[in-house]
């Protein structure tokens, strides 16, 4: 090196450098430089010096090669800016994207709001437009396909990794922050976004994916690899014969819940209950919900425990009267002990609801004790007395003749002496009998109502339709 060009620094080189390995910064070295080395150059000089020590060497990248039909990388990105259903504006939807490792073949496509299922199904989807499948697929680690990142054992969303099962596809959940791991995918998301979708604007994502498709199968496609110097599309075709082959039918996707055994060895799901058996009572067993099926399955293992097709109307029990269970509860107790409180009426037809229909029989008859104090005690008991003779045993059909004799109560306290008004062909009230109370028995009961609070609210265990 020529003398002129010769840094002051450089009769300090050694001292310098071991300052740098310490990680100390060029102002730190260049004051003691001046202190205990008598330095009289400037500080410039001494920045210039450590800078030159620290270059660093490029950061060098292992290439990974992959056999057709091997990997497959799946990410999302954001889509162009697109008019939002019932709205004016303009919203960037997510922009789905799997590519295939080999060939760098990919399928595009923009959906507003992502979920398990959708992210499944987007999956599916791009199996079907390659005409197979690849043996993995390496995903980021986000939750509609991975529920606990985990280098050595990740655990998978279950619906996704059911449909990934299904098509006899492994995944591959990519280290967390490591993008290099599918950076093939990360290179097509960007090449979507800054030349496919760069300044564009759609008036519905229906448009936006089909610009996507055909972008794909005219340009990106037909492009030349920069790095393989061979078309994708060239490359495609080599790699579609080594994908896995599709199933016949596609997958059949569920909806899944977790539901705890009831008294009467049911599992309550949308307003209908389902038999359980063997699963214990107070256990909580893994729900899956087809279309038209259901399945109960153990919450550990998934192993099936029953499998009923799905009721078709709210309140519809499905088990099997040989299932049904007749020894009381603790619960059926509580509910004949305010039964009991009401009248003997009422208690009687909860008890013969329970001697017909067992533990199952109790939502009914928390329905049925939940109408005091909607009603008054007096009214129940004609109400029950009705139904036992009329044989109804449901809560609402009780709640139905509730209904009329209070309205017959409050046309009576309206109504002149004398019986009431009658329409034509219509049977006469009877007006004098043992149960029937004084009018003015029933302003007192409906004057207290207004003003004081319940004495006795009804209890919310069971108390739904049935």
């Amino acid at each position: 090196m020529p003398e002129h060009a010769r840094s002051a620094c450089e009769p300090h080189r050694e001292w310098i450098e071991a300052q740098v390995r310490l990680g100390r910064n060029a102002t730190a070295i260049y004051q003691e430089l001046v202190d205990q080395f008598g330095f009289t150059q400037r500080y410039n000089s001494v920045k210039r010096f450590c800078r030159g020590l620290r270059a660093r060497e490029p950061e060098q990248f292992d290439r990974l090669e992959f056999l057709p039909g091997e990997e497959a990388q799946v990410d999302y990105g954001e889509g162009a800016p697109t008019l939002y259903p019932g709205s004016a504006r303009h919203r960037k939807p997510r922009l789905f994207v799997m590519t295939l490792r080999y060939s760098r073949r990919s399928y595009r496509q923009v959906v507003w709001k992502s979920s398990s299922e959708t992210w499944a199904r987007l999956h599916e989807q791009a199996f079907r437009y390659f005409g197979g499948c690849p043996q993995y697929v390496v995903l980021d680690n986000l939750k509609e396909g991975v529920i606990t990142p985990d280098i050595y054992e990740p655990q998978l969303n279950r619906l996704y990794s059911a449909v990934l099962a299904h098509y006899g596809v492994v995944a591959d959940p990519a280290r967390i922050r490591d993008p290099n791991r599918k950076g093939s995918v990360e290179n097509a998301i960007q090449h979507t976004q800054a030349t496919a979708l760069k300044g564009k604007r759609f008036e519905s994502i229906e448009s936006q994916n089909a610009y996507l498709l055909h972008w794909e199968e005219k340009w990106a496609a037909l492009r030349i690899h920069g790095r393989a110097k061979r078309q994708v599309e060239e490359m495609f075709q080599e790699e579609r014969s080594q994908l896995k082959a599709l199933p016949l039918e596609g997958f059949r996707y569920f909806k899944e819940g977790v539901r705890t055994v009831q008294d009467d060895t049911t599992v309550q799901v949308d307003s209908a209950w389902y038999a359980a058996r063997p699963a214990p009572i107070g256990s909580e067993v893994l729900i899956r919900q087809y279309e038209n099926e259901l399945e109960i399955r153990n919450l550990q293992t998934l192993e099936l425990i029953r499998r009923h097709s799905l009721a078709t109307h709210k309140g519809e029990v499905k088990l099997p009267e040989a299932e049904r269970v007749f020894n009381p509860s603790r619960q059926t107790l509580q509910i004949l002990k305010r039964a009991e409180q009401i009248g003997v009426k009422t208690h009687e037809l909860c008890r013969q609801l329970f001697d017909q229909r067992g533990r199952e029989a109790q939502k009914s008859m928390w329905g049925i004790v939940g109408l005091y104090p909607r009603y008054p005690a007096c009214i129940l008991e004609q109400a029950a007395t009705a139904g036992l003779a009329r044989h109804v045993h449901s809560y609402k059909g009780l709640r139905t003749i509730a209904d009329q004799l209070l309205a017959q109560a409050l046309a009576r306290l309206d109504a002149p002496q004398g019986e009431l008004a009658l329409a034509p062909g219509a049977q006469t009230l009877t007006q004098q009998h043992e149960l029937i109370r004084a009018p003015a028995e029933y302003a007192e009961f409906f004057n207290r109502s207004i003003h004081n609070n319940q004495s006795l609210p009804p209890s919310t265990e069971g108390a739904s339709e049935q």
